[in-house]
């Protein structure tokens, strides 16, 4: 028997040729099939008459087609013209390209046509309809609110109406209601069954609203109660790693930093501390804006590890990232005592020696290290990282303390829904006499002006500036290190020859990579010119100037992080925006970033213009990206974790189609 779960291309009139497309959509199983919502609706339920039918009106007539044929234009073209005809008159429909009509609508046969009427020179006609043979069933492409599908390659709205009308009518029986009825019953909620039925085939308004409402319901509730039961589960573990704390030693330890913790990193560094001297295993997530100060946090919490005889593990997203807490911790924490040590997959300690606080990449998950001695696991930039890669870390320390870090502000609505497992901190306040940078954007006619004025900055000067390139593909390719090649030896021969030009992209080797910042970092290059690999790690005292080609290509949030680049030192700073785009839209949202610097503030924006997928720069990231709900709906949040919490705090009951359900929402980065 086929079940919902079973492949696609098992569907009737499916098969291989469309499973292989229907992937492009993230569609391998019925079940994803029947998932795959509608983005919008074509209203053709004005059902009209042919002598009612008005210029303008968007209607459905039904009538018997007398005639079918196609007519050429001047220059070749072919026009596909029906004679249509009901009780009340005649009136023609006009297709173009489109010869393949001839054959599928048939002479003397009763259809369904909706479309826009318009005037074909003095002629009222119905252009371009959607067509739709009258038989026994309900029409599903015309005469009602018809759903409009994401679509790709050889796979049309008009096919998916079909084969999902078709999956919804053979496997209506296991479609299993996996909500508890008291939630059904609160929340005055229709059944799962009902709702599918109404999202691809609403009657009218009111029926596809109420199938949004429940499938958007459920997709923040499962988010809700994954992440909760998660949390449940964390919190069971027994903690061997208990540490207790020499506030002597730590006090010490903080007043001889080489600078002065703000209000928000002292409140951020109690919140930890209190976390790791209780009986629970911490697992917090430290949010903070481009240099805010969150390393020095994990530092004095690593500090105490070391203090309580443990181990810590620090997890960077790249080996640029690593390196550079690698060379702090060894320059602010090895004079108290504790070794750091330094493991990417280009750089191993070759002594093999022991260390107190090991930093690295990736690499850190194929180390074998004694699980007894691993007390505190440190995650940067934490988006990047997936549940499994956690997981593996988790098993390395054997339920050790965890801190998961980013500088990419998430926006309160998400933080409720996705990271309600992670108690939260937030450094809201950044270090004294960070002077504010200036951002201008920067359009196409303004651009030679822009290197002018760069020029003036630079030369002679200690001043140095980065050029930021975007990536044309989502990972960093053969192409995108093309184009940056190419900008770099545009801008070294035409526009800056007298200046220092350096280059830096993602295929660089690491020993490579290293020199090309050792030299930045010395002044022997004055501009760098490099793909968003800078986003993260990179501290520049005399970098003034960021520049970012194609600004429109990124996410506010990330604009703002590539901004947070520059403007480490004690000298004003400037960002440029350069854009080629005419569009007042496109140009209206980089305007946010001239006068907001708030991280948080940019986040909420891009969330309203362009999604979480888009906050996070790129979407191979793994961001949960929801079909029917919104990240800006906080009253369905707020309502969908109280509905999780109440159901976690029931006895442990037996709801297989709940548990099924759950299996599904492993958020892939949490």
């Amino acid at each position: 028997m086929i079940t919902l779960r079973d492949s696609v291309s098992l569907l009737p009139l499916v098969g291989s040729v469309y499973a292989k497309r229907l992937e492009k959509l993230e569609i391998s199983t019925i079940e994803d099939l029947l998932y795959h919502f509608p983005f919008r609706y074509d209203d053709f339920s004005l059902i009209s008459s042919v002598v009612q039918v008005q210029p303008g009106e968007t209607v459905t007539v039904t009538g018997e087609v007398l005639q079918i044929e196609n007519n050429y234009t001047k220059n070749g073209k072919k026009i596909q013209k029906a004679s249509i005809s009901d009780k009340s008159g005649k009136i023609e429909a006009v297709w173009f390209n489109q010869p393949f009509l001839t054959r599928t609508i048939k002479n003397g046969e009763i259809y369904n046509f909706s479309g826009k009427c318009d005037w074909f020179g003095r002629e009222k006609m119905l252009v371009s309809p959607e067509y739709e043979k009258i038989s026994q069933a309900e029409t599903i492409h015309t005469g009602r609110l018809v759903p409009v599908y994401p679509e790709t390659y050889g796979v049309s709205s008009k096919w998916l109406r079909s084969r999902i009308k078709a999956g919804l009518q053979i496997f209506d029986q296991q479609i299993e209601e996996f909500l508890p009825e008291n939630i059904i019953q609160e929340e005055k909620l229709i059944l799962e069954k009902q709702a599918l039925r109404q999202i691809h085939f609403p009657k009218n308004q009111i029926e596809s609203e109420q199938a949004k409402n429940r499938l958007a319901f459920d997709e923040l509730f499962l988010l809700q109660l994954a992440a909760l039961k998660r949390k449940a589960q964390w919190q069971k573990q027994s903690l061997a790693k208990n540490f207790s704390l020499d506030k002597q030693k730590m006090d010490e330890f903080v007043k001889k930093l080489p600078f002065k913790l703000t209000g928000a990193q002292e409140r951020c560094v109690s919140e930890v501390l209190r976390d790791l001297t209780a009986k629970i295993p911490m697992n917090r997530l430290l949010e903070g804006d481009v240099g805010s100060g969150k390393t020095i946090v994990a530092g004095i919490a690593s500090y105490l590890a070391f203090l309580n005889g443990f181990t810590t593990l620090y997890m960077a997203p790249t080996e640029i990232l690593a390196y550079q807490h690698f060379q702090t911790f060894q320059k602010i924490i090895e004079p108290f005592g504790p070794k750091v040590k330094l493991i990417t997959s280009n750089y191993k300690d070759k002594k093999d020696s022991p260390a107190d606080i090991i930093i690295g990449t990736h690499s850190l998950l194929y180390q074998k290290f004694d699980s007894q001695k691993i007390g505190l696991v440190v995650i940067d930039e934490q988006h990047r990282f997936g549940v499994e890669q956690r997981a593996l870390l988790t098993q390395k320390g054997n339920f050790p303390h965890f801190l998961t870090m980013t500088a990419t502000p998430i926006p309160r609505t998400i933080a409720l829904v996705l990271f309600s497992d992670l108690d939260l901190s937030v450094i809201d306040e950044m270090p004294l006499g960070r002077i504010p940078i200036k951002t201008w954007v920067v359009p196409k006619e303004k651009r030679n002006a822009g290197y002018d004025w760069i020029k003036t900055q630079v030369k002679n000067t200690p001043n140095q500036a980065f050029i930021i390139c975007p990536l044309i593909e989502e990972s960093e390719s053969l192409k995108d290190v093309k184009a940056v090649t190419q900008e770099f030896a545009f801008l070294s021969k035409d526009i800056f020859p007298d200046l220092k030009l350096g280059l830096l992209h993602g295929r660089i080797k690491s020993a490579e990579k290293e020199k090309i910042l050792k030299d930045f970092k010395e002044g022997k290059i004055d501009i760098l010119v490099s793909t968003p690999v800078v986003e993260v790690g990179i501290d520049i005292q005399n970098a003034t100037i960021m520049v970012i080609e194609a600004a429109e290509r990124f996410g506010l949030a990330q604009l703002h992080q590539l901004r947070g680049r520059i403007g480490r030192g004690d000298q004003a700073s400037y960002c440029l925006l350069f854009s080629e785009s005419q569009e007042p839209k496109v140009l209206q949202r980089l305007k946010i970033m001239e006068i907001t610097r708030s991280g948080m503030k940019l986040a909420e924006e891009d969330l309203k213009l362009r999604g979480p997928g888009e906050i996070y720069g790129f979407k191979q990231h793994g961001f949960f990206n929801l079909k029917i709900a919104s990240f800006n709906d906080l009253g369905l949040i707020q309502k969908t974790k109280k509905a999780a919490e109440k159901q976690l705090s029931l006895p442990a009951q037996t709801n297989l189609p709940l548990k099924k359900r759950l299996e599904k929402y492993k958020i892939g980065s949490v």
